[in-house]
């Protein structure tokens, strides 16, 4: 019987106020580095990716690192025993027999639920299908914190694939539990954000308004935070090929901007912001990559019980 565990697969899985002492933890971890590098020795992470990934799945193995630990797993599910068919369950328990703590990404929603029911250590949710990535969140929020220096009265543009973008939804999630924050949501009208996420910014009384055209929003924007338009989402190609290049990003479509504006993006992109916008002080994109790092630090040593 498993037995029981804290483990992270909503953002809302986390308080408020837990979510704040992850970030001093994390700005900690930049500031003093050193204090941090064996506090997990001996301690092992398994990454069980059975959906291709770079930044998450490399940020959780450089955290583990950094803290001095150790990491296992795979990184396609083709290498491991899914391919024999093997359930999600089994291989989890197993897994928790060899590490101290899961990360754990898959193409089916809902499938680290059934994870964490099975194993007796920590299962983060590194990323369920269209689902919720927590993880990308908690780096989104630490990106805005470190950069404005707060997490409230702002408004963000949310642009390109809101109704796949599991990125979006979570970050939604956790932006609706702080005060005066304004959502413009720009995208195509198949790739509309959810009815049932509407619903939920406005029972909470958040203002939101959708834009088709990126530059209609562009002037009153605090923070831009673009997503690519996700082939592996897609049922059909024709689809695809019609919508993948619905926003693109370039020094032109800046020029309205607010001087101050953050440009982010879960990453990978594609071609949604051209590489000419890189050299924008506003851009934090690769920033926000570093982030994720810090965070995930701080992250295993909380359900670790650790710090």
């Amino acid at each position: 019987m498993a037995g029981k565990v804290r483990n992270l697969i909503n953002i809302t899985d986390l308080s408020v106020e837990e979510i704040e002492h992850l970030l001093e933890v994390a700005d900690d971890i930049i500031a003093n580095p050193e204090a941090y590098q064996d506090i997990c020795a001996h301690k092992k992470l398994a990454t069980l990716f059975f959906e291709p990934s770079t930044r998450t799945r490399l940020s959780f193995t450089a955290a583990m690192m950094e803290l001095g630990g150790n990491v296992l797993g795979f990184s396609d599910a083709n290498s491991s025993s899914a391919k024999k068919g093997e359930s999600v369950s089994d291989t989890v328990i197993m897994a928790g027999c060899y590490a101290d703590i899961i990360a754990m990404r898959h193409p089916k929603e809902g499938a680290p639920v059934v994870a964490a029911k099975k194993t007796t250590v920590p299962i983060i949710n590194a990323g369920d299908g269209g689902h919720f990535h927590p993880t990308q969140t908690l780096t989104d929020l630490l990106t805005i914190h470190r950069k404005k220096g707060r997490l409230d009265n702002f408004t963000i543009g949310l642009c390109g694939d809101l109704m796949f973008g599991r990125t979006v939804h979570s970050l939604i999630e956790a932006l609706l539990r702080h005060e005066n924050i304004r959502f413009m949501l720009i995208s195509p009208p198949e790739l509309r954000l959810p009815e049932y996420m509407k619903e939920k910014m406005t029972a909470v009384g958040a203002e939101w308004k959708e834009f088709e055209k990126l530059e209609d929003a562009m002037p009153e924007l605090d923070i831009l935070y673009m997503t690519r338009v996700q082939k592996e989402r897609f049922f059909n190609e024709e689809d695809y090929v019609r919508l993948k290049n619905s926003y693109v990003l370039d020094r032109a479509k800046l020029v309205p901007a607010k001087a101050d504006m953050m440009i982010m993006h879960p990453l990978p992109r594609v071609n949604e912001i051209s590489v000419e916008v890189d050299d924008d002080p506003r851009a934090c994109y690769f920033y926000q990559a570093l982030c994720g790092k810090y965070i995930r630090m701080a992250l295993i040593l909380y359900l670790l019980g650790m710090k």
